[in-house]
């Protein structure tokens, strides 16, 4: 029953995370347009990135020092592996994200990040030793991949924009910075791995931006309010990530990680308008779904007799 208990609140608060994170693809599309954001405006983009990440790597490390959480000795390696999380999942995975995003729909970007979820749902067993490789994995992968053709095709075919190829990056980018917390979180505080990661992450990617020619953001009342919505749901779904990633298995993470863009598409259609009922964002949801459970069924497993 405890176990039970157990599983329920972990997959509770996984999608408490994807909702968090697929309110976020609207609301950073609502940020550019509240701070008056040109979405070809490369530096720009990256100074709101910069200082979101900075401001919330600040306030966590602040909570992780009250908290008197503790990193793992040796301090120096656990900080260094923090850091290169903080590498991949914000400052490559955001530049990727931000400037992805500014060149396509909410909704589709999404969608388009999942690919992350099916490379490692595949090639998991090359990273930890729990997971099994196995025919079905195969299978997810190329129906998976079928789902985000499906997206990206119109009445000329077939095309890839480059905004859908830097989101594809970043969905890799993904896939790194996962692997990376979860050899590493075992024995850390989930608000000092969040903390140090962004706050690194952000400070590096608004020193780009100043160097690009970049300015500080002007606040007023309305455009504070969508940005101090984007730092908080960043802050509770990073930490909450984290915290997960103690005691569950990456795979799962990654499963439960394609109600994404579900939420993604619901808060799009509420907050941007955006047309989901299109027959290409249906048959992607079924094909990418399907992918996902195929690539996580542990039948007819491969093992080398060897």
């Amino acid at each position: 029953m405890k176990t039970n208990l157990k599983k329920l609140k972990t997959i509770f608060l996984a999608l408490l995370v994807m909702a968090l994170w697929g309110s976020l693809f609207p609301c950073v599309k609502i940020g550019y347009k509240a701070f008056e954001i040109d979405s070809m405006d490369i530096p720009s983009i990256l100074v709101f990135a910069g200082t979101r990440f900075s401001v919330c790597g600040i306030v966590i490390c602040g909570i992780a020092f009250l908290k008197k959480d503790k990193i793992k000795s040796p301090k120096g390696k656990s900080i260094a592996i923090f850091i290169l999380v903080g590498f991949f999942s914000i400052i490559l995975h955001y530049a990727f994200t931000y400037i992805g995003l500014s060149l396509t729909d909410a909704s589709k970007s999404a969608l388009i990040k999942q690919i992350g979820s099916l490379i490692y749902v595949c090639f998991a067993f090359f990273f930890f030793k729990n997971e099994t490789f196995n025919v079905w994995k195969i299978w997810g992968a190329i129906i998976g991949f079928l789902g985000i053709v499906v997206i990206n095709f119109d009445a000329d075919g077939v095309e890839f924009s480059l905004g859908d190829i830097l989101l594809i990056l970043a969905s890799i980018c993904t896939v790194v910075s996962g692997i990376l917390s979860k050899k590493i979180i075992g024995e850390n505080s989930p608000f000092w791995l969040t903390g140090i990661s962004q706050f690194f992450g952000g400070i590096i990617l608004m020193l780009i931006a100043f160097f690009c020619g970049a300015k500080m953001l002007t606040f007023n009342w309305e455009n504070f309010a969508v940005f101090a919505y984007i730092c908080f749901a960043s802050m509770i779904a990073y930490v909450l990530w984290n915290y997960i990633l103690k005691t569950s298995e990456l795979s799962n993470m990654f499963i439960i990680k394609f109600s994404e863009p579900l939420f993604a598409c619901f808060f799009g259609a509420i907050l941007l308008n955006e047309n989901i009922f299109q027959w290409q964002y249906l048959l992607a949801f079924v094909l990418i779904a399907l992918g996902i459970i195929f690539g996580n069924t542990q039948k007819k497993e491969i093992k080398d007799e060897g």
